[in-house]
């Protein structure tokens, strides 16, 4: 697999686990964006795997939602 493709698959994966541990937590996007401080849009850009997400950007979410980053990554 390409670098390219890699990177997207991981962006998808963790859009997916950031929109789970969301709606886990009964929070719609714009709650979210509100408690890290981000727009509601680049919420939903997360979730759907188009942005690729910094590494404080992800801690800001997690901590948001009471989680380590790590839970988010898998990693």
């Amino acid at each position: 697999m390409n670098e390219e493709r890699t990177n997207m698959v991981e962006r998808q994966r963790i859009g997916m686990r950031v929109a789970e541990e969301r709606r886990k937590r009964g929070l719609t996007q714009q709650q979210l964006a509100d408690m890290t401080g981000m727009k509601q849009a680049n919420i939903a850009r997360i979730e759907a795997g188009r942005y690729s997400v910094r590494f404080d950007t992800l801690q800001a979410i997690a901590e948001a939602m009471d989680m380590k980053v790590d839970l988010i990554t898998g990693r």
